[in-house]
């Protein structure tokens, strides 16, 4: 039986950190385990310029332990306005190293979305030329359109479109949730997929019977288990399309538990013990690293991390901390609701 696995330091490729309170608070979660993050620009204002990624970034550090080791991979969030030549500034100077699609509407913050995919294809062009990724929040917002079916949707009449009009774009499609996005995912090239730690665990079940359970709202909501099995055969299969993106996103507790609750998954503090937990039910730990620190890495054209971490298995479950104290409220860490024996060797 393995009881420790050592893998290179892993990147989250898909992390909300919020701002002001909240990014003091979760901060430090993320950076205790992971090397490096894609951070989601999806504030209230957007960060949608190359002057806002960089004030957002010193401020990301600056909430940072003292002697933390941890890069924050900067973001623009694309609107109908966005300048082209302002992203390709930011790209060339390093500072960020993706563009996010929010469809107008689809989740936290995404008001400011695109609506018109149209108006903003100068956009798309200039980083199909340059090299720059789309990550793309990949469900219709189309009322008629079933919340369960919207991603699916979107694959066939947004994004195969899209790629379609520019196959040079480099395309991240963002917490796929269903088959239908494992099987387009692999369809490359230029094309990769983040998969979450809770849409590993949760099927729709688990948010809705028995009562509804406010922690486990995500979008994209979670789907069938048929689904759920896909996601978990795509990223333990080492396929180097799929890589981990978190997707932790922090809400405090009163704007989850309400009438009109927020949707997010808060899982830094604990995704590593838990992907070691599933990875070893489904005889993968020998793929572990592939998904958490090496194929995210490589699509983005970043150095593989030098430093490691370690995950050791007890006879004992791992208690986990069932809160984030911040000074805005209470935010609640993601319970799997089974036993977990792993955890990060300190």
């Amino acid at each position: 039986m393995i009881k420790s696995l050592t893998l290179r330091r892993p990147d989250d490729m898909h992390l909300h950190l919020r701002d002001g309170a909240m990014l003091a608070a979760v901060a430090p979660e993320s950076a205790r385990d992971f090397a490096r993050a894609i951070i989601m620009p999806n504030l209230a204002p957007p960060i949608a310029t190359m002057a806002q990624a960089e004030a957002y970034r010193a401020r990301i550090m600056a909430a940072l332990p003292k002697g933390a080791q941890f890069e924050p991979l900067m973001t623009l969030y694309l609107t109908e306005t966005t300048d082209p030549a302002d992203v390709a500034r930011a790209h060339s100077s390093g500072l960020i190293k993706a563009v996010k699609l929010y469809p107008a509407g689809a989740t936290t913050n995404s008001h400011g979305g695109v609506r018109d995919l149209g108006q903003v294809m100068p956009v798309l062009e200039k980083m199909a030329d340059i090299g720059l990724p789309l990550c793309t929040h990949g469900e219709v917002t189309t009322p008629q359109v079933d919340i369960f079916d919207r991603e699916a949707v979107f694959i066939d009449t947004v994004l195969d479109p899209l790629r379609r009009r520019l196959p040079q774009l480099r395309v991240v499609m963002e917490h796929i949730t269903t088959q239908e996005g494992v099987s387009y995912a692999a369809e490359g090239p230029n094309l990769a997929a983040t998969i979450t730690t809770h849409h590993l665990i949760l099927n729709r079940n688990h948010l809705l019977v028995g009562g509804i359970k406010p922690h486990y709202y995500c979008l994209p909501v979670a789907k069938r288990e048929k689904h759920r099995q896909a996601l978990l055969r795509a990223a333990t299969s080492g396929h180097a399309s799929y890589f981990l993106g978190t997707d932790s996103a922090p809400h405090v507790d009163a704007l989850k538990e309400h009438a009109c609750g927020c949707a997010g998954c808060f899982t830094a503090t604990n995704t590593m013990p838990l992907l070691a937990h599933i990875f070893e039910q489904e005889g993968a730990l020998n793929q572990l690293e592939a998904f958490t620190s090496q194929n995210g890495a490589a699509f983005y054209g970043l150095p593989q991390n030098e430093a490691q971490i370690t995950l050791i298995k007890s006879a004992q479950p791992t208690v986990f901390p069932t809160k984030i104290l911040s000074q805005a409220g209470p935010v609640t860490v993601f319970d799997p609701g089974f036993a977990v024996h792993w955890q990060v060797q300190a």
